[in-house]
């Protein structure tokens, strides 16, 4: 009976439904000794990401190991930290691999930087707009073309500044939080404000599709400079995408912190993942095994979500913020695992031919 308790407990956890743990999805508990270069990672700085969210877990067996945590911080802090750190996720977590038959897949995102002007000017006259009221009770809501090249948003107050590229401004849209460096000197920082509800299509996809480029050619970098070299076309190919991405300012976050991700907190640079909560918990430690050129080996914390992310073996890497963590995070595409650490009992509640 109490197996079956904490089995609910851990399906609730990873906020799953029935027909999604029928989909053959599989669960396999793992040793520490079986995750490549676990022992060579900065546990404590994990275990500080992992800090800043878990507060935030309802559960019961989360609340505990996080209060433990918070009790325990400044020691595990401390240079020797490391093994300190490494120990409290030995002792009160085990690693599971959750699968479902797709391959690992690891890409990454960013926080873009855009200048811009809180007045429309010469240059500055791309709106980066909130949302407006009747948007948020009818989805869907008009498709991106309606909002762009029609009267609805005119006139209403509604943009939180312009920008000068519209390019830029699409792409702002498909990593849903950034910043505006204004020409005063000062930086707007926005963030996810809602969406018109119509499904995102994809303007890669959409060039192969046309001939444009074959599907190993096309990346964001090769789809803004055709977008710029053809100006009339590339309009029309960014309306393609009916999917509108609306923002709103955040002010309470310090310059230095990352954006705010899925569970309402800053996210961390190459600490951060985004994940499918069907199958991996908000707030939990995800060991990361990507291969490709650049191979990856460190315990990051899922704390963020992002629509194009479905599946057990797929995540987002966050690089950062600007021109240099955009470039690293569009040219990560690479194969590899990611193994979920789980309170003990709620991880044999999950693979309970492990009692």
């Amino acid at each position: 009976m109490l197996r079956d308790f904490f089995r609910a407990a851990a399906l609730a956890g990873a906020a799953m439904t029935a027909s999604d743990a029928a989909a053959e999805t599989t669960y396999k508990m793992l040793d520490f000794s079986q995750l490549k270069g676990w022992e060579d990672d900065n546990h404590a700085a994990a275990l500080k990401v992992f800090l800043e969210t878990c507060p935030d877990l309802k559960d019961q067996d989360w609340q505990n190991l996080c209060a433990l945590a918070q009790s325990q911080a400044q020691l595990l802090s401390q240079p020797e930290g490391k093994t300190g750190a490494r120990s409290f996720f030995e002792l009160f977590f085990r690693p599971v691999l959750i699968e479902d038959g797709t391959p690992g897949l690891f890409t990454g995102y960013f926080e873009p930087e855009l200048d811009g002007s809180r007045y429309r000017t010469a240059r500055f006259r791309y709106p980066v707009y909130r949302m407006p009221p009747e948007a948020k009770h009818s989805s869907p809501w008009l498709p991106r073309r309606d909002i762009l090249t029609g009267p609805v948003m005119q006139g209403r107050g509604l943009e939180i500044a312009w920008v000068d590229d519209p390019v830029e401004l699409f792409f702002l849209q498909i990593q849903g939080s950034g910043r505006i460096r204004l020409n005063d000197g000062s930086t707007i920082r926005i963030g996810y404000g809602g969406a018109n509800g119509h499904p995102y299509r994809s303007i890669g996809t959409e060039m192969v599709r046309r001939g444009i480029y074959k599907a190993h050619q096309v990346s964001a970098q090769v789809i803004k400079a055709w977008v710029r070299r053809n100006p009339v076309a590339g309009r029309e190919l960014l309306l393609h995408n009916p999917s509108y991405v609306f923002f709103r300012e955040i002010r309470k976050i310090r310059p230095s912190k990352g954006p705010v991700g899925a569970m309402n907190r800053s996210v961390t640079t190459l600490r951060t993942l985004a994940v499918d909560p069907k199958y991996t918990p908000l707030g939990a430690p995800v060991w990361m095994e990507k291969d490709g050129e650049t191979q990856m080996r460190r315990l990051m914390i899922a704390q963020d979500t992002g629509s194009a992310i479905k599946g057990a073996q797929r995540a987002d890497v966050f690089y950062g913020t600007g021109d240099s963590a955009g470039q690293a995070a569009g040219r990560l595409r690479d194969p590899g695992r990611m193994v979920v650490l789980l309170p003990i009992q709620r991880a044999f509640a999950l693979v309970p031919d492990e009692y």
